[in-house]
């Protein structure tokens, strides 16, 4: 996996997965800003993570995997101090 870009949202929308962030921040529109989403993205422009920040401390990540074809199959999502749930998604 190559990590390419990190951008900055204010939020997401909708409850699909990989999640729909919406409100695009610049970086240093951060330091004004007590709550973002962080979200990586790999040379495809697919995103690969996205961090929810509050307060400087992450409160919820989602990790995301794809098949071969681009396909998600795979998110690994955690809140807080929550064990992680793993979604699969199956083949066809």
């Amino acid at each position: 996996m190559t990590t390419d870009a990190i951008r900055y949202f204010l939020s997401y929308t909708g409850i699909t997965l990989p999640l729909k962030l919406t409100g695009e921040l610049q970086a240093s529109d951060l330091r004004n800003r007590n709550t973002w989403f962080e979200a990586r993205y790999d040379d495809q422009d697919r995103v690969q993570s996205i961090l929810k920040q509050v307060y400087g401390e992450v409160e919820m990540s989602h990790h995301y995997e794809y098949d071969a074809s681009g396909a998600l199959c795979r998110t690994t999502i955690q809140t807080g101090d929550e064990d992680p749930r793993i979604i699969e998604r199956g083949v066809g």
